[in-house]
């Protein structure tokens, strides 16, 4: 972003608050130009931007040197022995590095500190009275000898320009008595007309001098300018066409001003307007009733293009923050896409549109900050190729395994292929669900090959089952019957009588039950919902009759044997390993019930209600195994 440049602009005295106000910037060290007219001299402005270079410095860190400029990269070693070397060079080159280095030494000590401190709370934190004391600084001593050897240096640079400054200030005090004395000289004074304009000239370019000085002497300047004037007795006629032509010229200034306000280009008019000034002070003055009217009107166009410099920049300001903050979501966008969750090649493929869509909206944002651009842009980047890695190592991998799924796929299809014209419907069925699900688990193949091979496996299925069909219509027709006798059952004994006795009722139950088990088979599909649905009604009446339910439930998971058998064991193995863990599991639950009546104390009333819910679940848990260990005792029965 372009700076503003400083710049001197001549005024009346009754203005100069205003001129301030309009934040009309002055540049540090110029000289204001001397006007032809003793009157309009004392109307001018003596407001001078004091000079700020002597400010005391301190060996310690800067308030702020926590803030976002000081980003040390390099070690405090580096950046003393860095100091040692600087410190030979010129105050006026090395003093922001200096600065920003101290800056970055105190800064990293600082984190040195809280990381140790970190870890001593950490190690002591049972042991409070263990006070923290950080560790010594190595460079610490040589980094205040190196600061004390500048400051030095830089105290006597600061001596040697003040010196230079008051040398100055003697020069111009001396020219200012030069000039009083031809003031005094009445007799000779327009003889001497071009020794004082040369005085003038030789003034105006003496610029460096004491700050305090800088408004009183130009108002000594001014005053013998006045006094010369006042006493030059020149020819009227020469004095007013002065008058005329310098109205003329500012005149042409104050229209070029007021034709700047209304260009787009606000930081070429406010370039121009610098311009401007500088030809303004090199005018000699007007007729003293037109002086305030023409320095008025030129300020008045000043003070608009000052205005819309400063907005326009205010307004790049507000946009560059938009720009930083969209930017930041689009980095947030991109590292926040989960690659862990991306298993296809259609996955990659879509968040890789996604990523380019969004590079696409980073290059359509403008500009941010300068110390944001290269920070927000790194970041962004960075995101990208993390992704963009990702994919390619996913890409690499997924060609080895697609490999391999092939040659899966492949040998199921050939199992496939072998059992379809198989005559053991029920056995080959299974097997046929089998290969089913290991197809699902079975990742993907490439493309070329994934619809040739899909084809290939469900055309031997369906051969299969299609066969299947047409020699067990009749077989389906007796299990739908069984369906629907076994679920007038459930309804039987979801509508036993609430009023009728528990052994009457058990009684009940336990002929429906025979019945249920003489019922053949039902259609696969339905046969586990269907005992399911059998075992919850069985469940629900022997609790609303309070009957010991263990040998009803044994005749039910009978039922259940033959229905789960069909010829194959598998499955039966499949059920004695499921019972199996939940045998162990209710064991291990029973150990820890048994071993946290220990913990109870039985004192209380509120402890005895305890410990004989924590008794009632034992006696359930030991139950429920014995049930366990006598249904695997079944199932070995209908395996040998």
């Amino acid at each position: 972003m372009t700076e503003l440049k400083e710049t001197v602009l001549p005024e009346m005295e009754n203005e100069g608050k205003d001129m301030v106000e309009n934040e009309i910037p002055v540049e540090s060290g110029t000289a204001l130009p001397a006007d032809n007219e003793s009157d309009e001299v004392n109307d001018m402005t003596d407001s001078l931007q004091e000079e700020s270079d002597m400010a005391s410095e301190s060996d310690e860190p800067s308030a702020d040197i926590e803030t976002e400029e000081v980003k040390p990269n390099l070690s405090r070693q580096q950046i003393v022995e860095r100091l040692e070397t600087l410190i030979n060079s010129s105050v006026e080159e090395v003093k922001d590095e200096i600065e920003y280095l101290k800056q970055c030494y105190y800064k990293l000590r600082k984190q040195e500190v809280e990381s140790e401190k970190a870890r001593h709370n950490a190690d002591t934190q049972d042991d409070a009275d263990t006070e923290f004391v950080p560790a010594s600084d190595v460079f610490e001593e040589r980094l205040k000898n190196a600061l004390q050897v500048y400051k030095e240096k830089k105290a006597r640079f600061l001596a040697e320009l003040e010196e230079l400054r008051a040398k100055n200030l003697e020069r111009k005090q001396a020219i200012l008595d030069e000039m009083s004395k031809i003031i005094n000289d009445s007799d000779n004074i327009n003889k001497r007309y071009n020794e004082f304009q040369q005085l003038q000239q030789t003034f105006k370019e003496i610029t460096d001098i004491p700050a305090s000085a800088v408004n009183q002497m130009w108002k000594n300047f001014q005053h013998s300018v006045e006094q010369f004037y006042d006493m030059l007795k020149i020819n009227k006629e020469l004095r007013d066409y002065d008058f005329k032509k310098n109205l003329e010229q500012k005149t042409t200034i104050c229209k070029a001003a007021e034709a700047l306000t209304e260009s787009d280009d606000i930081i070429a008019a406010f370039k121009e307007l610098q311009h401007l000034h500088d030809e303004w002070r090199n005018i000699g003055p007007v007729e003293r009733d037109l002086r305030e009217q023409i320095w008025n009107r030129f300020k008045d166009a000043s003070t608009v293009i000052s205005k819309r410099y400063q907005a326009h920049f205010e307004a790049i300001k507000e946009k560059e923050k938009e720009n930083e903050e969209a930017k930041i979501k689009l980095c947030e966008k991109v590292e926040g896409i989960a690659t862990d969750e991306l298993k296809s090649f259609q996955s990659w493929e879509d968040k890789t549109k996604e990523i380019v869509d969004i590079q696409a909206e980073w290059k359509q944002i403008g500009y941010t900050s300068r110390k944001k651009s290269s920070q927000l842009y790194e970041r962004f980047r960075n995101a990208c190729d993390i992704f963009f890695k990702k994919k390619s190592e996913y890409y690499k991998t997924v060609k080895s395994e697609f490999a391999k799924n092939l040659e899966q796929k492949r040998a199921l299809c050939e199992k496939a292929e072998e059992m379809k014209e198989s005559t053991e419907w029920q056995k080959t069925t299974e097997k046929y669900i089998a290969l089913q699900k290991e197809w699902k688990t079975v990742g993907a193949v490439p493309r070329k090959y994934s619809d040739a091979l899909w084809k290939r496996f469900i055309s031997a299925c369906d051969y299969f089952f299609e066969r299947k069909a047409k020699e067990t219509a009749g077989q389906m027709e007796i299990e739908k019957s069984n369906l629907a006798a076994k679920q007038a059952i459930i309804e039987k004994i979801l509508a036993i009588d609430t009023d009728m006795e528990g052994k009457e009722a058990e009684a009940e139950l336990r002929s429906l039950i025979a019945e249920w088990n003489n019922i053949g088979f039902v259609p696969f599909k339905e046969k586990d919902k269907l005992n399911k649905a059998f075992k919850a009604a069985l469940d629900k009446q022997f609790e609303k009759f309070n009957i010991q339910n263990r040998n009803a439930r044994l005749s039910a998971f009978a039922s259940t044997i033959k229905d789960i058998s069909g010829g194959n064991g598998s499955k039966l193995h499949s059920e004695r390993d499921r019972l199996l863990r939940t045998y162990d599991r209710m064991k291990a639950e029973l150990q820890t019930y048994e071993n946290n009546m220990g913990f109870f104390s039985i004192s209380s009333k509120q402890g005895n209600n305890i410990v004989k819910e924590i008794e009632r679940k034992i006696k359930k848990l030991k139950d429920d195994m014995q049930l366990v260990i006598q249904k695997i005792e079944m199932i070995d029965e209908n395996m040998k």
